[in-house]
Formats: C-alpha cells, structure tokens, sequence
C-alpha cells in the first residue's frame, strides 16, 4: 500500500510459520521488514528468500537489555519501529500441577515481558511521529481457558490481550493503535507436530469449517491491522478460529 512504503515494520517470531508469513505480507505491502528471532542461521536464509525489502536481527526478546540494544539499532539503520508484531512466543501443553516454576517463567518472559518490552520501547518513537501500529498475536486460549494449551501459555496469552487493551488506551492520542489477533490452531508445527493425530482429528471435527487456519490467512489480518484503512481500530482482539469459539 502506497502510504505504507517507507515504512519499517518489526516481527518477532519471524523463523516461524506466522511470523514469516506475516513478514512477506508486510513486505509486500511495501514495508521494510526488520525479522527478529534467535534463530540466527534460519533468520538469515529467510530474509534472503524474501530480499531486499527484509532484515534479519538475531534477538532475544526476553532480554530487556538487548532489545533496547535492537530498537535503538533500528532506529539508527532504518529511522525507527512504526509498526511493531509481537509475535514470538513458545508453547506448553503442561496444566497447573505440572507447571515448574522455571517453565512458568521461560514461557512469561518471551510471550508476555517480551512484547511488553518491545511495545516499552518502540511507543515513544512512534508517539513522536504522530503514527504507529503494534499487533500482538493472542491465542484463542485466552478466551477458552486452553483447550490442548497449558497453564502458563494460556496465562500468557491473557496478559498479552490486558497488554493490547492497555497500549491502546494510553496511546490512541498519539496516532497509535494496538490491537490482536486470537487464532485458533493454525497449521504451523505447534499443531502438526505438537499435537498427536488423534488430537488433530478431534479437533478438525470440532471446528465448524472444517480445518485448521493457514498462516497466510492470520498475517493478511495482520497486514489489515497494520494498514492505513483499520485507522479507527484499537484495543480489539480479532478471532481468527473457523467459528471454533464465538463471542
């Protein structure tokens, strides 16, 4: 899109499955695309394939001192984050009785601190400008109390949704909007490899389309979150599930 080029956008997560997809809408609608992860050879050779209009920035987004390091990085090569996805994040199918307090925290601190710290440090910038998109990636887990997820994921996830109501109350003054998705069992490795067949077909009998969600479909609502037409949206939690939970 026209009033998005020039523009640079920054993913988390962007080795995975949604997180690359989402970088090539991005990059498609011509933004300049920073793809942060710590998967740093997997990173590279996928923002190679997508090409000049892609980045990558090996980052731990768990650590508040590296991201600092990262935006201000950014800010210096590319003039600064005007749209921020939070998008990493890690799985655990473990319940309460079986969740350590190690595994508790690993799993706050890269799916909620991180996009806490990203959106901590790219808001000013973006204020400054007057303009400003963040998109965190919720789960449907919030809304349902995890269906296959664990505790801490689905906890996670909650605070990722106060997060986004958060960021956009405090910042829609500023020309920023805050907003995320909830997807429900995309096809990514989390689902084909982390749940068993059984799980899978019981599932796919259970979601009214019929399917599980393409990682494509999740960044185009993405990429609408981002663009110039979705202006008057924030603070709201887009359901992308197949009609799995409604609300």
């Amino acid at each position: 899109m026209q009033m998005l080029q020039g523009k640079t956008a920054l993913v988390t997560g962007a080795a995975g499955s949604l997180g690359l997809a989402t970088a090539q809408a991005l990059a498609a609608d011509g933004l300049k695309v920073v793809m942060a992860d710590i998967d740093a050879d997997r990173l590279q050779s996928l923002a190679a394939e997508i090409g000049p209009m892609a980045v990558a920035c090996v980052l731990d987004v768990s650590d508040p001192t590296a991201v600092e390091t990262a935006i201000a990085d950014i800010a210096n090569d590319h003039g600064g984050v005007d749209v921020l996805v939070n998008n990493a994040g890690i799985l655990s199918n473990n319940k309460a009785a079986e969740t350590s307090p190690e595994e508790w925290r690993r799993i706050m601190s890269i799916n909620l601190d991180g996009a806490f710290y990203l959106s901590r440090a790219c808001l000013p910038s973006m204020k400054e400008k007057g303009w400003g998109r963040i998109v965190n990636i919720c789960s449907m887990a919030a809304k349902t109390g995890g269906l296959t997820a664990g505790t801490a994921y689905t906890t996670s996830k909650g605070g990722m949704e106060a997060l986004t109501f958060s960021l956009a109350r405090e910042s829609a003054g500023g020309g920023v909007t805050a907003n995320g998705i909830a997807p429900a069992y995309i096809n990514t490795p989390m689902v084909t490899e982390q749940l068993n067949e059984a799980q899978r077909q019981k599932l796919l009998s259970e979601i009214p389309v019929g399917r599980f969600c393409e990682p494509e479909e999740a960044a185009n609502v993405v990429s609408f979150l981002v663009s110039p037409l979705s202006g008057f949206i924030t603070g709201e939690i887009i359901d992308i599930n197949g009609g799995l939970h409604l609300d």
